[in-house]
C-alpha cells in the first residue's frame, strides 16, 4: 500500500484530518442535494425544453441510474490509482457537466449532462469513505467521521427542494447545477493540501472490462426493474428485467471468483460483520425510502398540502436522524453495536405502531411523530453498518468496500420505493369502495391509485368530489397502516437478527474477538482475462 497519511493503525487522528473531514463534507452535501434540488425545476425544464415523457424520466433517473452502475467499478479503480486521484478527477468532470447541464439548450442535451454528472458521482462516493478510512484509523474517530459525512448527506437531501426553490425565485432553471462550481473549485485546490493519497499496494491500473460489463449489466437491470414495479409499469416486463439482472449477478460473482485481481473480492462477504451490515443497511434503507415515499403522498394527497410545505414537513425526520448518526458513535463506545442497533430499532417499532393509527384527516401530529421516530430509530444501523463495512475491508480493499456500501443504499432505496409502494397499493385497491352515482371512468381512474383520484375527483360535482376524495383517502391510510404493520414486524425481526448476528464485535475502539474477523480461505485464482 503507498499512502502518505499522517496517521498509522489506530493512531489518533490530528486537526489536519479532521481539517480534510471538512472538505469531504463539500462534495457530499453537494452530491445528495443534485438528487433532489431538480424537483421543483420540472416544470421549467419542460416548459422550456419541451422534453417527451421518456425523455423528462430520463433527465430525472439518467444520475442515479449512472452512479448505481458504476459505483462498484469507480471504487475498484480508486483502490488503483488512488482515493484522492480519483475524487479529483470527479470534480473536475462534476465542473464541467454542471456547467452543460446549467446552459442545456434541448432535452438530449441535459439528459447527456446528467449522465456525466452521475458519472462523476459515481466516482466520489466511494472514494470519499475510501479516504475517511485511510485518514481515521482509530475506530472511535472513524465511527464519528462517518456520521458526520452520512448526516450532511442526509441533510443535502432534505434541503435539495428548498434550495431549488429559493434559486428557481430568483433566477432560471438551469442555476441550481451552478451550485456544483465553487464547490468542486474549493475542493480542486485544497485536496492536494488536506486529503491523503492511498492506493492499495501491487494493484494494477488494468481494470477486467469484463467484469466491468458484468457489474453493470447486474446491477442497472435490478434498479431499473424495481423503479418500473413502483411506477406500476408491466410486471411480467419487470420480473423479465429483474431476473436479467440476477442471471448476470450469478456470471459476475463466478467470474470474480477465478479473476486474480478481480474488480471485486467476493471473500469480503464471507465476514458476517461485512455482509450482515449490508444485508441491514439494505433493509433498513428500503424501509426508509419506502415510508418516507408514504408520508410524502400523505401529506399532498391526503391534508392537501403543498410541495414546498410538505417539504418543510419532511425536515423533522431529517432532524431525527442526523441527530441519531450522531449520538450513535458514542452509544457504540459504551455498549456493543448490536445492543445499539437492536435499540434503535425498538424506538422504531414505537413509530411504526403510531403510524397504524394515521387518520383520513387531521392527522399530521402523529403522521410526523410516527415517521420521525421509525426513520431515526434506524439511523443507528445505517451509520454503524457503514462502520462494520469499512471497518471489516482491509485498508487496500476500502474503495471496493465504500462502493458496495453505496450499491447496498441504492438497491435498498430502489426496493422500497417498489416494494412498499405496491402493498400500499395492493391494500388501497382491495379497500376503495367508489360511492355510487360515480361516473365509470371516474370510478375506474379512483380504483387506480390515491393520486389519479383525487385527479379525477375534479370533474365531479361539490358533494359526489368530497364523498369520492374521502374514500379514496381512507383506503390511502389504510394501504399506509398496512405498510407500517409489515415494516412493525420487520423491525421485530431485524433486531433479533442484529443481536445474534453482531453478537461478537465488540464496542467501539476495541479490538475484535478473533473469530469475528476470521476470513475465509482464498480461493485458487485462475484465468485473469
Amino acid at each position: 500500500m503507498t499512502t502518505n497519511s499522517s496517521t498509522s493503525p489506530g493512531e489518533l487522528a490530528g486537526k489536519k484530518e479532521w481539517i480534510g473531514l471538512a472538505v469531504l463534507i463539500l462534495p457530499t452535501l453537494l452530491l445528495s442535494l443534485d438528487l433532489s434540488v431538480l424537483i421543483l425545476a420540472i416544470p421549467h425544464v419542460t416548459a422550456d425544453l419541451h422534453p417527451s415523457s421518456a425523455q423528462m424520466l430520463w433527465i430525472v433517473d439518467i444520475y442515479g441510474f449512472t452512479i448505481a452502475g458504476l459505483l462498484v467499478t469507480m471504487g475498484n479503480l480508486g483502490d488503483r490509482i488512488g482515493h484522492r486521484r480519483l475524487l479529483m478527477i470527479g470534480a473536475a468532470l462534476f465542473s464541467v457537466a454542471s456547467a452543460v447541464a446549467a446552459w442545456s439548450s434541448s432535452a438530449e442535451m441535459l439528459i447527456a449532462a446528467r449522465a456525466g454528472l452521475g458519472i462523476a458521482g459515481s466516482t466520489m462516493m466511494p472514494t470519499m469513505l475510501g479516504l475517511i478510512s485511510t485518514m481515521f484509523r482509530n475506530a472511535k474517530q472513524r465511527a464519528v467521521a462517518i456520521s458526520v459525512q452520512t448526516s450532511f448527506f442526509m441533510v443535502g437531501m432534505a434541503i435539495g427542494p428548498l434550495v431549488g426553490g429559493v434559486m428557481l425565485s430568483a433566477f432560471w432553471w438551469g442555476s441550481v447545477f451552478l451550485l456544483g462550481l465553487p464547490v468542486m473549485g474549493l475542493l480542486l485546490v485544497v485536496a492536494p493540501i488536506l486529503l491523503p493519497e492511498h492506493r492499495a499496494a501491487g494493484a494494477g491500473f488494468k481494470l477486467d472490462l469484463l467484469s466491468i460489463v458484468l457489474s453493470m449489466a447486474t446491477i442497472l437491470p435490478v434498479i431499473y426493474g424495481l423503479k418500473e414495479l413502483a411506477r406500476g409499469s408491466s410486471v411480467v416486463v419487470s420480473l423479465v428485467v429483474l431476473a436479467a439482472g440476477l442471471l448476470f449477478g450469478v456470471a459476475f460473482v463466478r467470474r470474480q471468483r477465478r479473476l486474480a485481481d478481480p474488480l471485486l473480492d467476493v471473500r469480503l462477504l464471507g465476514r458476517p460483520a461485512f455482509s450482515g451490515a449490508l444485508g441491514m443497511m439494505l433493509l433498513g434503507g428500503s424501509t426508509i425510502s419506502g415510508i418516507i415515499l408514504l408520508f410524502n403522498q400523505y401529506l399532498q394527497l391526503v391534508l392537501g398540502l403543498s410541495p414546498l410545505n410538505s417539504g418543510l414537513w419532511l425536515i423533522p425526520y431529517t432532524v431525527g436522524m442526523v441527530a441519531g448518526y450522531m449520538v450513535s458513535p458514542g452509544l457504540a463506545q459504551r455498549f456493543r453495536p448490536a445492543v445499539v442497533i437492536a435499540a434503535g430499532m425498538m424506538v422504531s417499532l414505537v413509530g411504526f405502531v403510531l403510524l397504524t393509527q394515521v387518520p383520513a384527516s387531521g392527522g399530521l401530529v402523529i403522521t410526523v411523530l410516527g415517521t420521525v421516530l421509525a426513520t431515526a430509530g434506524l439511523s443507528p444501523m445505517l451509520v454503524l453498518g457503514i462502520g462494520l463495512v469499512m471497518g471489516s475491508a482491509p485498508p487496500e480493499k476500502a474503495g471496493a468496500a465504500g462502493a458496495i456500501s453505496q450499491t447496498s443504499n441504492e438497491l435498498g432505496v430502489a426496493f422500497g420505493i417498489a416494494a412498499f409502494g405496491s402493498i400500499a397499493t395492493a391494500v388501497y385497491r382491495g379497500t376503495a369502495e367508489v360511492p355510487a352515482g360515480v361516473p365509470s371512468d371516474v370510478a375506474a381512474a379512483a380504483r387506480e391509485g390515491i393520486a389519479e383520484g383525487t385527479a379525477a375527483a375534479g370533474s365531479l360535482p361539490g358533494d359526489l368530489a368530497g364523498s369520492l376524495l374521502t374514500a379514496i383517502r381512507e383506503a390511502f391510510t389504510s394501504g399506509f397502516a398496512g405498510v407500517a404493520i409489515v415494516c412493525a414486524v420487520l423491525m421485530v425481526v431485524l433486531a433479533t437478527v442484529a443481536l445474534l448476528l453482531f453478537r461478537h464485535v465488540p464496542k467501539s475502539g476495541q479490538e475484535p474477538a478473533p473469530e469475528a474477523e476470521s476470513i475465509p480461505d482464498e480461493v485458487p485464482a485462475g484465468e485473469t482475462v
